[in-house]
């Protein structure tokens, strides 16, 4: 019996032919290029005639090359394949964004499997890259490589071209699935077992070979094909050739049946059986016969071997589309958190431990993120990248709430309480999607006075103590980028007072293997300066000292260290005081973390160029010739973007009753705008869809956080909000209604215990009222969220909603979201739909061209009631610099108390006919805008006597906080 090889990617596959007589069909009428030794190849059936008879047969021309072909011309399989592939990935590049497929081809040696796929590539239109191995190269070496190409987003898909002792269970399965384009990793072998092909793929050479079955001129639809082997192929065939309406038998080559089974069969297929040889008189007539040689070295120049080659260019294209498909939004699939609240309530962190959070790879999936743009910091909180925005770019944004409040107690009101119990709400009783935007806490208050930040009651985030501390260290990364800085000025003007200016150069830019030359950074400077030059050894002596000196004035320095800790005694500090400094002291001090410049910046950012921009154009103090001295300047603030490169990613965290929450920044309310980031708000209104709902809450009262979330930060954003709810409570009305002061740690008056209704109109007639104003000055509706405390009585909720509907509220309700979760503040929920559905005309109060002193007074007179302001001369000299260094057109952060609408504490209610003085005025350049300071504003806090770190505790045996709330 002759044999007719024909050699694949995978192995060398003979037809079994008798001399005379018979046709098989299968393989193209004009084949394929790579010419064998002679130019035409004969490949046969048996016939009907006894003892072999006359026998038709198949002549295939392997006279041209591929790039000499013309596929078009083609009926056969390989024409059909190539030309349906290159029209699949036509359509997928018409649509944005225009992909290029890429295939990987793994390979030991080389032979011309990897020739006959990239021409099949080039014809449909895509590219192949080759990794080249020696033969020799460890599992763990492949698997390195492989690794790197699951990572990889340009690659497509990969083929392990290796030996067959490479191809380990191990290093089969460390390739990702959804890039097993050859269909041998167990969960693509598993999903084809299962008929499950919407998400793995056929197997190239299992494709062509039942590509060749399907095209024999008598149809085997019904008919019975014999697989005699074993392997991989074996089980994809059965499965594949069984769903194609014909019936599978399987053997062995030492089967004492075979020779029965091979005359019944009306197909056979050896499987791996080189040296198995099957006897002409044992075939069936008409009988089709294709035997399956593992050679990976073969030179695979045959018709099936660029039939598979273009099934798994097919698998490429596939992958790619399944690519862009995934790239689409997704719909959300919460599966919410069952709550059982108890009465009496426990404490915060009793009620977050007692319930178990969902993996935080679970949430992400279930609200449409991919796993790639998911960095799981343990199992229940995962940082998020920012690619999220380019895969949902053309998504449209869901309806943005902001919650705020009216001017607090000390003791506050319940903002993030509300912010979660209405997310709790939305999204686990009315299964509307929405996500929380909250600020990280800092753990000066945390160990201090205030507790933690994360919610309370049965509207908490957790787990708390998480959330409480260290989260994903942010807050650490802003301190070390912030001391880095201030590192950096020490130690510039150290050197700049003991070092010549060629001595200073020299070692600014030093000659490393001979060779000297700027960093990027430093012709930044250069150019900052007008000079325009490149080679160091072109500076005039002039300009080696202008670009060598910054000369920082060590009383005009504006930059102070950080650390996330309230710690009074560093608020003012003297440094360089060790004799090596020679000398060099100066008086300095120290801010809590959340007040750096680099927080507001990490808070405002709108990606990584905008934080690297941003963190150079920071002002650190001002030359001894009057000018500012930047970040940039002291050529550290790409070493400050490199700390800062995680920190720049929000955190996902969740609710107790599962659903979303974005932890991410957590700036000062008073010198800085006092709101969670930018980028965690854009990344949720991605993802809630168009008929969703973010809500992100702002620091302090209304008149601060409210109207910096509005004048700040949705000016850096270009969002615009749909709703605010503003949070208030009965005590804080009563208070400024006209009740006795409210101290942290002292017990209430009996004024905020018993029922006092004149109190409370009095309250919701001055300073909500007032609050409600603001927020309807920026043409945004309003619906008044109050947070209803055991002491208050039906009559005093009930005559505040009132009182709130006729200040212009769009509603009022009661929320009881800490006893009860989600489902009590159902009617705000409900309250803030209706709302939102209302068409609003968003405005911002001011123009930033205005002159910054017009700015300030618009706030004060439109925003606080005041009559007019009070600039300084010092104010207003600074001023006049600010605006001749270019600044004037920066929006206004007002640094003010948050204990009352005016500068004055002491005054509750909504003050009048005052002046308010403007004492001090500083820029946070970086960040984005100007800071008049009203009154002394602290930005290192103390701790009380009896600070909270008294009560917090771990136990040793489970690891359990103890006392954190």
């Amino acid at each position: 019996m002759k044999l007719a090889s024909i050699r694949s990617t995978c192995g060398t596959f003979r037809v079994n032919a008798p001399r005379a007589g018979g046709r098989l069909s299968g393989l193209p009428r004009r084949c394929f290029p790579g010419a064998v030794s002679n130019n035409r190849i004969t490949i046969r059936t048996a016939s009907a005639a006894a003892g072999g008879g006359t026998i038709a047969k198949l002549s295939v021309n392997y006279g041209k090359r591929l790039e000499d072909e013309d596929f078009s011309e083609y009926d056969s399989s390989l024409g059909e394949i190539v030309h349906s592939t290159k029209e699949e990935l036509a359509a997928l590049q018409r649509k944005p964004p225009k992909l290029q497929p890429l295939l990987a081809i793994v390979q030991a040696g080389d032979d011309y499997t990897v020739e006959i796929n990239k021409k099949i590539a080039g014809k449909i239109g895509f590219n192949v890259t080759q990794v080249c191995l020696k033969k020799t190269s460890s599992e763990d070496e492949i698997i390195g490589e492989l690794l790197k190409l699951n990572d990889d987003p340009k690659v497509s898909g990969v083929y392990l071209h290796l030996p067959p002792a490479s191809l380990t269970s191990r290093v089969i399965n460390t390739l990702y699935p959804e890039k097993d384009v050859d269909c041998i990793t167990d969960m693509n072998m598993g999903r084809l077992v299962q008929g499950n092909l919407s998400r793995g793929f056929v197997p190239p050479l299992a494709g062509a070979v039942l590509s060749l079955l399907q095209k024999h001129d008598a149809s085997l639809e019904g008919k019975t094909v014999l697989l005699v082997g074993e392997g991989p192929l074996k089980l994809a065939l059965h499965c594949l050739i069984e769903r194609n309406g014909m019936f599978v038998q399987s053997s062995h080559s030492n089967s004492n049946s075979l020779q029965s089974q091979v005359m019944h069969a009306d197909a056979l297929v050896l499987l791996g059986a080189e040296s198995m040889e099957i006897p002409s008189t044992w075939v069936r007539p008409g009988a089709a016969i294709i035997r399956c040689e593992h050679n990976i070295g073969s030179s695979s120049r045959s018709g099936l071997g660029y039939l598979t080659a273009a099934y798994r260019a097919q698998n490429v294209v596939q992958s790619c589309s399944r690519w862009l498909q995934e790239q689409q939004y997704r719909p959300w699939h919460l599966h919410t958190l069952k709550l059982l609240p108890l009465n009496p309530v426990p404490s915060d962190i009793e009620i977050s431990r007692a319930q178990t959070p969902k993996p935080i790879d679970q949430l992400a999936a279930e609200i449409g993120l991919l796993p790639e743009e998911l960095e799981p910091y343990g199992r229940s909180k995962a940082k998020v990248r920012l690619s999220l925005l380019d895969r949902l770019h053309s998504q449209p944004d869901g309806k943005y709430i902001l919650v705020a409040g009216i001017t607090p107690t000390p003791l506050g009101e319940g903002k993030s309480t509300v912010t979660i119990g209405l997310v709790q709400a939305m999204s686990a009783h009315l299964k509307l999607n929405s996500f929380a935007c909250l600020r990280q806490p800092s753990q000066g208050p945390t160990f201090g006075v205030k507790g933690g930040a994360a919610g309370g009651g049965y509207a908490q985030v957790i787990p708390m103590e998480e959330f409480n501390l260290h989260l994903t260290g942010d807050i650490h990364a802003i301190t070390a980028a912030n001391n880095l800085v201030a590192a950096a000025i020490d130690a510039r003007m150290l050197h700049e007072a003991t070092q010549s200016d060629k001595a200073l150069f020299n070692r600014l830019v030093p000659s490393v293997n001979g060779v000297r030359k700027f960093s990027p950074i430093q012709i930044s400077r250069l150019q900052g300066l007008g000079i325009h030059k490149t080679d160091p050894a072109s500076l005039t002596p002039q300009e080696v000292s202008a670009f060598a000196r910054l000369d920082l004035d060590p009383s005009k320095i504006t930059w102070h260290r950080v650390v996330d800790t309230n710690d009074r005694f560093l608020r003012k500090i003297t440094v360089g005081q060790a004799s090596t400094e020679k000398g060099q002291t100066r008086e300095t001090g120290f801010d809590i973390a959340v007040a750096s410049e680099i927080m507001a910046i990490l808070a405002l950012s709108d990606n990584l160029g905008d934080m690297r921009g941003r963190l150079g154009r920071m002002v650190v103090g001002t030359s001894r010739s009057g000018k500012p001295v930047t970040a940039e300047d002291l050529g550290v603030s790409g070493a400050v973007a490199v700390l800062m490169k995680d920190a720049i990613k929000p955190t996902l965290m969740q609710t107790l009753e599962g659903t979303p929450v974005f932890v991410h920044a957590g700036p000062f309310a008073n010198i800085a705008h006092g709101n969670s980031s930018v980028l965690a708000d854009k990344l949720a209104l991605k993802l809630v869809g168009q008929d969703g709902f973010v809500v992100t809450e702002a620091g302090f009262g209304a008149d601060i956080g409210m109207e910096k979330f509005f004048n700040i930060k949705c000016r850096a954003s270009g969002l615009k909000p749909n709703v605010v709810v503003l949070v208030a409570t009965v005590r804080a009305l009563k208070m400024h209604g006209g009740g006795p002061n409210v101290s942290a740690g002292a017990p209430l008056p009996r004024e905020y215990i018993d029922e006092n209704l004149s109190l409370v109109a009095r309250g919701c007639r001055s300073n909500l009222r007032k609050q409600i104003q603001i927020a309807k000055l920026f043409g945004v509706p309003v619906v008044v969220a109050l947070n209803a405390f055991r002491t208050d009585t039906p009559a005093e909720i009930d005559l505040v909603c009132q009182i709130a509907k006729e200040c212009g509220a769009s509603d009022a309700v009661s929320c009881q979201h800490w006893s009860q979760g989600g489902r009590g503040c159902l009617e705000l929920a409900l309250a803030v739909k209706e709302a939102a559905r209302q068409p609003t005309n968003f405005q911002f109060l001011y123009n930033t061209e205005m002159p910054i002193v017009e700015k300030i007074r618009t706030i004060a007179q439109k925003v606080y009631g005041a009559d007019d302001i009070e600039v300084s001369p010092e104010v207003q000299r600074k001023i006049d610099y600010y605006n001749h260094q270019g600044y004037g057109s920066l929006p206004i952060c007002m640094a003010k108390t948050h204990l009352s609408l005016s500068h004055m504490p002491d005054k509750k209610g909504a003050p009048t006919g005052f002046v308010l003085p403007i004492r001090d005025i500083r820029a946070s350049v970086g960040a984005g805008f100007i800071y008049p300071l009203v009154g002394t504003m602290s930005t290192m806090p103390g701790l009380p006597t009896r600070p909270c770190f008294y009560d917090i505790d771990i136990d040793p045996v489970t690891e359990d906080i103890i006392g954190l709330f």
